[in-house]
Parts: C-alpha cells; sequence; structure tokens
C-alpha cells in the first residue's frame, strides 16, 4: 500500500489522481504527468487568492513609498486632495512611468508594465487599491486565481501599449489592469447569462462608465482604460471561466510567467530609477 501510495500523483494539469508512470492522464489527456518538468513545486503550489490580493496592494503600496523616498524634496503637499503626497515627475519618469516619453527617452518598453505599480497621489493609490479590493475577488471566484493574475497583469500592459500608440506621454497608476479586471467580468456576465449573469453585467459595466467618465472629468487616460477593458474581455474569452473550463497547468504557467516577469521588471525599475535620479 504504501509503494502504491508512493507511485501515486495528482495530475498537474486536471487535480486528479492517477499514477506516476502514466504516459498521459486518462482524464485530460495532458502528456507525460509524472515527468519533472510537469510535476514540480511550481504546480503544486497553492496560490491563496486573499494573499494575492494582499500581495498586489503590498507591491503597489511598496512602489508608492519608493517613489517618495526616491526624490522627498519633489514630493507635493497640497490642499488639494487629488494631488496630496505625490510624487515628483522625475521619480515617476525614470521609476518606470510609461508614454511615449519614457518610451522614446530611453527605450523603456518595460515602463509599460511597471508603470502599473506606480501612482501620482495618495488618493490615487487608496481609491485603485479599494477598486481591486472589489473587483479581484469576484474575478477570481468565476475565473480562478491564476487566470486573474494572467488577466490582470497582461491587460495593464495592453492598455498602457494603447495609449503609447495615442501618444500619451507619460502616465501611470493601476487603472489599466483593474479595467481588464472590468473587462473580464462583464465578458462573463454577458457570456454566462441568466439572471446572475446579467446582474454581473450590470454591476460591473456601472464599473466602466464610472471609471471612463470620471477619466473624462479628470482628463485620466480613458485611453489605457478602454484599452484595458477590451483586453480583459478578450483575455477572459480566450482563457474562459470556471463554469466551461476548470483552470489547467497552461493558466499556472501564465501566471508564473507574469509573476516572474513582473518582479523582474519591478527590480530592474528601482535599480533604473535610483541610478538615474541619484548617479547621473
Amino acid at each position: 500500500m504504501a509503494e502504491r501510495e508512493r507511485r501515486s500523483i495528482l495530475c498537474p494539469n486536471c487535480k486528479r489522481l492517477i499514477s506516476v508512470d502514466e504516459t498521459e492522464c486518462p482524464y485530460c489527456g495532458v502528456a507525460a504527468p509524472g515527468s519533472w518538468t510537469k510535476n514540480n513545486i511550481r504546480t503544486k503550489a497553492r496560490l491563496e487568492p486573499h494573499q494575492v490580493i494582499s500581495a498586489i496592494i503590498a507591491v503597489n503600496v511598496g512602489m508608492f513609498v519608493i517613489s517618495l523616498l526616491a526624490n522627498p524634496s519633489g514630493i507635493a503637499i497640497s490642499s488639494n486632495p487629488f494631488s496630496f503626497l505625490s510624487p515628483s515627475v522625475e521619480s515617476l519618469f525614470f521609476l518606470g512611468g510609461t508614454g511615449t516619453g519614457p518610451i522614446g527617452y530611453f527605450h523603456g518598453w518595460w515602463t509599460l508594465l511597471s508603470a502599473n505599480y506606480l501612482h501620482g497621489g495618495l488618493l490615487h493609490i487608496v481609491f485603485n487599491m479599494l477598486a481591486l479590493r472589489q473587483l479581484g475577488p469576484l474575478v477570481i471566484q468565476e475565473y480562478g486565481v491564476n487566470r486573474m493574475i494572467g488577466i490582470y497583469t497582461l491587460s495593464g500592459l495592453v492598455g498602457f501599449f494603447v495609449s503609447y500608440l495615442a501618444g500619451v506621454v507619460l502616465t501611470i497608476g493601476a487603472s489599466a489592469s483593474l479595467c481588464g479586471l472590468i473587462g473580464a467580468a462583464m465578458y462573463y456576465g454577458w457570456s454566462r447569462g441568466g439572471a446572475y449573469g446579467q446582474q454581473v453585467l450590470s454591476e460591473i459595466g456601472a464599473w466602466a462608465v464610472a471609471i471612463l467618465v470620471t477619466g473624462v472629468i479628470l482628463s485620466s487616460n480613458n485611453w489605457a482604460h478602454g484599452g484595458g477593458i477590451a483586453a480583459g474581455a478578450l483575455l477572459g474569452y480566450l482563457f474562459s471561466y470556471q463554469e466551461r473550463a476548470p483552470e489547467r497547468l497552461l493558466h499556472r504557467n501564465v501566471a508564473v510567467v507574469c509573476i516572474g516577469v513582473t518582479a523582474l521588471t519591478l527590480v530592474w525599475s528601482i535599480g533604473y530609477g535610483v541610478h538615474r535620479l541619484y548617479g547621473g
């Protein structure tokens, strides 16, 4: 019995109990499920939804603090709540803000990703993180935590690429990624249909309208917002959602790549920004 237990594993794709010697999973057909490349710590690790949301918030807060400390003399202390405790433009530019300015100045294509973790003021980051607390759990519930990570990361990148094509000089904020979650949730509500689907579509649609209208009023980057929503809806279609198909090894791999590339990009942006601000 002990020997049999040692030779049994959970398929890294469908999570059903199979023999380690199977050439392919008899349930989902994935090839060589017992191989090291598919049965390792990466595939076995379980991402807890609340921990993922908390980690994203922590990284955003950390980058906000770094952007303030990188150039303390440039911090804006204003009675205007929208500009209170704002990092300097120099900090945001060199720490990973994106747009035609950074991309044209130092070919910083990596800023399409790093800009999602920078914010222009205390109210800016508070609003965005509160929105993440509301939207993140819904998308995780309907898509799974790995697909949510992929949607959040890739939508932000696409949203800022759209704003770059539109000629936006310098832009930052998590709203492009958040709009990706909105787009994915809207696709889910529309695709699922029924009373629950209509409820989701109605509530999330109100979020989309509010963000776009607020963008017009406050002259925010609606190019990134619109690009993020479109990217999120497309990724929602391509990834599918839990009721149609459970998360697969592919989704986990996408999440791992997104986490790894984001971590490397932010480390690079901090190093580059500090060097340019203090090293010349």
